[in-house]
Order: C-alpha cells, then structure tokens, then sequence
C-alpha cells in the first residue's frame, strides 16, 4: 500500500519534531555551561570519582572494582560529544565530568 506524503502530513510531522530538536540543543547548551565535577563532592566521593584513574585509592574497595582502560568516555553513561575532554553524566546532573575519569557506577558501553 503506497501512501502519499501530503505537505499537511509532512509539516505535523517537522511540527512534531521541533520540540525534540530544542531540548537536545538546550541540554548542549546547558552541558556547555555546566561545572565540572568536583572529586571532593559529597556524591564524587561516594562514588569514588576521579578525573584521572591512576590517582584512584587502591585502599577503598569500590575502587577495586576498577580495570586498566575504564575510563568516563567509554561508560554508559556518559552524554554529549565524542572527543571532548569533559561531557555531561547521567551519574551527575548539572555537572561533567572528565572524559579520562573513572567512578564506581562505570559500566561499559554496548
């Protein structure tokens, strides 16, 4: 069944995706601003954040579940641009964090 695109259909359906389209570029924008994560945050610390893995205390068991090449741009949860040096993190809202960090929630990429 061939179905015609109508320019009716058409604008509904640049309508519809408009609103989706503003909210990505407003959390770029606000990931642009955002602060980056300090490791002595309460929430940091709890979870054994650090923007660089080799400085991780050995000494704190959620540490030990740490691997050589874990790092904050390979987790899941990670947002924002491939190759920026700090993005923005499902983990810690309002703030980025280190593109070589590392924390306990780290999870791997699919």
């Amino acid at each position: 069944m061939e179905k015609n695109l109508t320019r009716r259909t058409l604008l509904k359906t640049i309508a519809a995706a408009l609103p989706a389209s503003a909210v990505v570029l407003q959390q770029e924008a606000l990931a642009a601003d955002a602060p980056k994560l300090d490791p002595n945050d309460p929430t940091a610390k709890a979870l054994v954040y650090v923007e660089d893995p080799a400085n991780l205390d050995k000494s704190n068991p959620a540490a030990a579940r740490y691997q050589a090449g874990q790092t904050c741009d390979n987790c899941i949860q990670i947002q924002g641009d491939e190759g920026a040096a700090y993005r923005p993190c499902g983990i810690f809202p309002g703030k980025v964090v280190a593109s070589a960090g590392w924390c306990s929630v780290w999870a791997a990429k699919p």
